[in-house]
């Protein structure tokens, strides 16, 4: 019973230095995007209002990127401040294990477990498409473009070029070069404009089809033309949202894409595992914050012991972005590219905790 009361006690104390924690990261962050956001304005009908717009848009996203550092540091305070009344020592000599206080951590966890799952499936990929709409649209700018020619995309038999694709999904100067089986040019249509008609199809307008057969070419002038397409904007969003933001539904669905038309889907197959691995990151996080519980005596002040969670989940932030690109670059399994920091910082962890029971 009073490892119950305990139990609550520390979650309270856990949860309430977490939030703490990631509400200061969130406002230091917010400061640096709006500082960033300041270059920009002036530019089209970029305005204050919708730098502070963007910034908020943003947030959702911070969070989930900042989830794991804020665990760490929420927890290591916690748990030292225990440490620093001898609550800690009490309850070991009273009987209560590493493994059982460990299994204490692990289900309190599990909150900071479905927070970070609802953030980086629910919350942050459609607030980060809105935010990038926004300042897209205020900037009158555009989508993106992959190539000075334009945005290209290979659609099962046919290459597709766009000049510009509008932030609501409209597509600009459209050109689909489309081949038969034996890799013969069969058409080349042009369109002003095209829109998406749900489910699978575009109204294309203004179109000049140039259709080769027979040795021949003829030309063909449409005010509208209805195509028949895999993609749709939810393929083309991910112009708007890097991979690490997006949805899980999303990046199954464009990696699919990717990989009928036989491209490289590598950076996302990466992100999608790391969507999986990610939110199991925080308990990592909370067992690596228990060893600087058991050196009250050996360690200096609370602020030591924070500066060093605060090294050591910068630390954790950097590996996962670095271990993503290198999988990328070398062709690395996307399983272990995803995996390999959190597994790290477990075994950093596991030899800590070793180390301080010996002592």
């Amino acid at each position: 019973m009073a490892l119950k009361v305990f139990e609550r006690y520390l979650a309270r104390e856990i949860y309430a230095a977490t939030g703490l924690v990631l509400a200061a990261f969130l406002l230091l962050f917010a400061f640096f995007d709006l500082i960033h956001e300041f270059e920009d304005l002036g530019k089209g009908a970029y305005q204050l209002h919708h730098a502070l717009g963007f910034v908020l848009l943003s947030m959702p996203g911070r969070v989930y990127e900042l989830f794991p550092i804020a665990v760490l540091i929420g927890t290591l305070y916690a748990l030292t401040l225990l440490a620093r009344h001898s609550e800690i020592t009490v309850l070991r000599t009273s009987g209560l294990s590493t493994l059982g206080l460990l299994k204490a951590l692990a289900r309190i966890g599990m909150v900071f477990i479905i927070l970070t799952f609802v953030f980086g499936e629910f919350i942050a990929p459609p607030s980060e498409r809105a935010a990038q709409e926004l300042r897209l649209k205020a900037l009158s700018s555009m989508v993106g473009q992959e190539f000075r020619s334009g945005l290209w995309v290979k659609d099962e038999m046919s290459f597709v070029n766009v000049r510009d694709v509008l932030p609501d999904s409209t597509l600009r100067g459209v050109r689909i070069y489309e081949f038969d089986t034996e890799h013969q040019l069969r058409s080349i249509s042009e369109a002003e404009e095209g829109k998406f008609q749900p489910p699978e199809s575009w109204s294309l307008i203004n179109v000049v089809q140039t259709v080769f057969e027979n040795g021949s070419a003829k030309v063909v002038r449409l005010p509208e033309l209805v195509w028949h397409s895999a993609l749709n904007p939810d393929i083309l969003s991910v112009l708007l949202v890097v991979p690490e933001r997006m949805s899980f539904v999303n990046l199954f669905l464009y990696i699919r894409h990717l990989e009928e038309n036989q491209q490289q889907a590598q950076r996302y197959v990466i992100a999608l595992w790391k969507k999986l691995v990610y939110p199991l990151a925080v308990l990592v996080m909370m067992a690596l914050a228990l060893p600087f519980a058991y050196l009250q005596d050996r360690m200096g002040a609370v602020s030591i012991k924070v500066f060093a969670g605060i090294m050591l989940g910068i630390t954790f932030h950097m590996l996962n972005g670095l271990f993503s690109s290198l999988g990328v670059i070398n062709s690395w399994p996307p399983f272990y590219s995803a995996i390999t920091p959190s597994t790290l910082f477990l075994l950093l962890a596991a030899g800590m905790i070793w180390w301080v029971e010996r002592r």
